[in-house]
C-alpha cells in the first residue's frame, strides 16, 4: 500500500469521487513544502473517512430526503451544493454532528475558512474529543491569522491522537514550527522540525522554514524576502545534517556559512545549540564566537554560562549569567543560569528571586526546583527545602528529567 493512502477499515459508504480528490487537492493549505502539501491532501480525505457514520439517525420525511441529497451531492463531487444542502441539514437539526463535520470539512476544501471554522466548533460542542477536527479547526486558524488558537487547536488535537499516522504528523508539526516560529519560540519550532527533517531531509520549504527559526525570524516562509531565501535555505540544509547526525556534513555547510556570512547573528548560536547535546566542548566555542557578533545576545550568554556550569565551572560562568538575566530579564533560562551561578558560588540568597522568577512561567521546571530545594538548605529554610524537595520528586514521577541531564 502507498504510505498516503487510506488505511483498510474507513467507510467506503463516504469516500470522494475523483474530482472530488481533485478539488480536495488543490484547496489544500498552499503554505506547505511539496512533500507535505500532498500529504495534506490525502490526510484531508482521511479526516473524511474518519469513521465518521450516518447511520443511527432515525430520521424521516423532508430531512432525510435532505441529508439524502447533500451525501449523493458530496459523493458525486458537487461541493457547492453538498455545502448548501448540509447547511439547511444543520439549520433544521444543528444536533447533527455529522452534519456540521461534513460543512465544515468541504468549506475548508473550498478555502471558505471561517465558516469553516464555524462549523468544526459547532461539531466540537457536539463531539469534544475529536482529534481531527480540533486539527482541522486550527488549519483553519491558521489561515484565518488566529495564530495563538491555531497552535493551541493543533496541539492539543496532537495530544488526543491526530498525529498517530506519519502523514498527519508531518503536516500538523510543520504548521506547529511555523506558529511557533512566528510567535517567537524558536527552541521550540528547532524541536518540532527536528522531527520533519528526519523524514523531509531534502526539501527546500522546510529548509527555509528550519533557517528561519534557527536564525530566530519570526516571520513564515511567504514572507521570506528573495535576496534572504538562499541565507535561510542554507542555514537549514546545514542544520539538517546535523540533525540527521551527519556531523561532517554539517561542518562543511556551517563552516561554509561563516566565510560567506561573517557577521550574520545566530549562525554561531545555532550550531552551538544543535551541538550541545552531543558535543558540549564544541558547542561553548560557538557559543564564544557568537558573543564576538552579538555581544548583547541573551540566548548566547545563557547557553553560554549554562555549558559552563555543567563543567562545574559556575565562578566563570557567573558574568555571562548576569549578563544574560540582564539582557533580556523575560528569558527563563538567563534568569535559570543567573540563579544558578549564585547559589553555586555561595550566594543563594541573592540567587533565589531569580529561581523563583523562572517559575513563575515556568512551574515545572525541575532545574529551578532542584537548585532552589539547595538554596534554601543552605539558607537554613527546612521546610521551605522539603517542600521543594517534594515538588522535584513529583515532577520526575511525571517523566520531567533536569536540564542539565537532557
Amino acid at each position: 500500500m502507498h504510505p498516503f493512502e487510506p488505511m483498510a477499515g474507513y467507510d467506503n459508504h463516504v469516500r470522494l469521487s475523483s474530482s472530488k480528490t481533485r478539488s480536495t487537492a488543490d484547496a489544500v493549505h498552499k503554505g506547505l513544502p511539496g512533500a507535505l502539501r500532498s500529504a495534506a491532501r490525502l490526510w484531508f480525505l482521511l479526516l473524511i473517512l474518519a469513521g465518521l457514520s450516518l447511520t443511527g439517525w432515525a430520521q424521516n420525511g423532508d430531512f432525510a430526503s435532505l441529508t439524502a441529497s447533500a451525501d449523493a451531492a458530496r459523493q458525486q463531487g458537487d461541493v457547492s451544493r453538498a455545502i448548501e444542502l448540509y447547511r439547511k441539514a444543520t439549520e433544521e437539526n444543528p444536533g447533527w454532528p455529522d452534519g456540521w463535520w461534513f460543512l465544515g470539512s468541504l468549506q475548508y476544501d473550498q478555502n471558505q475558512y471561517l465558516p469553516a471554522r464555524e462549523a468544526l466548533t459547532r461539531y466540537l460542542q457536539l463531539t469534544p474529543n475529536g482529534g481531527p477536527a480540533l486539527a482541522l479547526r486550527g488549519l483553519c486558524e491558521f489561515e484565518t491569522g488566529e495564530y495563538v488558537q491555531s497552535l493551541a487547536d493543533l496541539e492539543q488535537a496532537e495530544s488526543r491522537g491526530a498525529a498517530n499516522q506519519p502523514r498527519n504528523t508531518q503536516i500538523i508539526l510543520y504548521h506547529e514550527a511555523l506558529l511557533l516560529t512566528h510567535l517567537g519560540r524558536f527552541e521550540e519550532a528547532l524541536g518540532k522540525l527536528a522531527i520533519l527533517a528526519k523524514q523531509q531531509a531534502d526539501n527546500q520549504d522546510m529548509a527555509v522554514a528550519l533557517g528561519l527559526a534557527g536564525l530566530r525570524m519570526n516571520l513564515f516562509p511567504k514572507d521570506v524576502q528573495p535576496d534572504e531565501t538562499a541565507l535561510l535555505s542554507s542555514v537549514g540544509k546545514a542544520a539538517i545534517l546535523l540533525m540527521n547526525q551527519d556531523y561532517e556534513g554539517s561542518l562543511r555547510g556551517f563552516q561554509a556559512l561563516f566565510a560567506q556570512y561573517p557577521h550574520v547573528a545566530n549562525i554561531h548560536y545555532l550550531y552551538g545549540y544543535l551541538l550541545f547535546p552531543t558535543k558540549p566542548d564544541e558547542a561553548i566555542e560557538q557559543f564564544r564566537q557568537e558573543l564576538a557578533i552579538s555581544p548583547r545576545s541573551a540566548n548566547a550568554h545563557a547557553m553560554y554560562a549554562w555549558a559552563l556550569g555543567l563543567q562545574g565551572n559556575y565562578a566563570a560562568a557567573l558574568s555571562d549569567a548576569a549578563k544574560a538575566a540582564t539582557e533580556d530579564p523575560s528569558l527563563p533560562m538567563g534568569q535559570l543560569v543567573y540563579g544558578r551561578a549564585l547559589v553555586e558560588t555561595g550566594d543563594s540568597q541573592a540567587g533565589l528571586p531569580h529561581l523563583q522568577n523562572v517559575l513563575q512561567t515556568e512551574p515545572g521546571n525541575l532545574e529551578a526546583h532542584l537548585t532552589l530545594a539547595k538554596a534554601y538548605s543552605e539558607l537554613g529554610r527546612s521546610e521551605d527545602a522539603r517542600r521543594e524537595r517534594l515538588i522535584c520528586l513529583s515532577i520526575s514521577q511525571q517523566g520531567a528529567t533536569p536540564v542539565a541531564a537532557q
